[in-house]
């Protein structure tokens, strides 16, 4: 799979002149965890949750009757481009989804941005991620019969998945055809292992 199999596409954006309180009611009502900054359509930046929150929570003052109030005497930034972290780190539309899941791990990140060159195309989150996991084993199993039927033709495969997991028989016995067999199996959204072998295995 390919970030581009997996991504939320179009993005909803901001820009950096966006009002804080506006990203804020946007990623609340649609329950995200950060948003792209753009200018026209080219990434410029990320805002998250916590780059909203910083310094604008203050304190209750009736739990500092004995102590000092450490509330800021300017206001907090009005604008995405004031509170935004840039530049964003963002994975290309080809990119490997196995790549792409391992930054964002790494990374301790909820999204990614998706560029095609420098323009965004989508954002890939964990939620998108864990959807495509969950995705439904006849599903799936349809998906990969249609991949191989493309390449060896109807009939030849015997395909059967569960939890994610893809078994493929092969009517004949040809190790680059069963090779090829499980590249393209592992290109269907939701296929988490492939296993391949021959009807004359089964056989020995």
């Amino acid at each position: 799979m390919r970030a581009e199999d997996v991504m939320s596409s179009p993005a909803i954006t901001v820009r950096p002149t966006t009002p804080v309180k506006a990203a804020i009611g946007l990623i609340t009502s649609h329950g995200f965890t950060a948003l792209p900054v753009v200018d026209d359509d080219r990434l410029i930046g990320i805002v998250t949750e916590a780059d909203l929150v910083r310094d604008r929570v203050i304190p209750d003052p009736r739990t500092l009757i004995w102590r000092e109030d450490p509330t800021p005497a300017a206001p907090p930034p009005a604008t995405v481009g004031e509170v935004m972290t840039s530049p964003a780190i963002a994975v290309r539309v080809g990119a490997d989804i196995a790549e792409v899941t391992k930054v964002m791990l790494d990374g301790h990140l909820r999204c990614t941005p998706v560029v095609d060159g420098e323009r965004l195309v989508g954002v890939v989150s964990r939620r998108d991620l864990l959807r495509t996991l969950a995705r439904d084993d006849e599903a799936i199993v349809a998906d990969v019969r249609h991949v191989l039927a493309r390449y060896g033709g109807h009939g030849r495969w015997v395909v059967s998945v569960a939890d994610g997991v893809v078994a493929i028989v092969d009517e004949f016995d040809s190790a680059e055809d069963r090779h090829v067999a499980s590249v393209l199996a592992r290109s269907v959204p939701g296929v988490q292992a492939v296993t391949v072998s021959s009807r004359l295995d089964e056989k020995v």
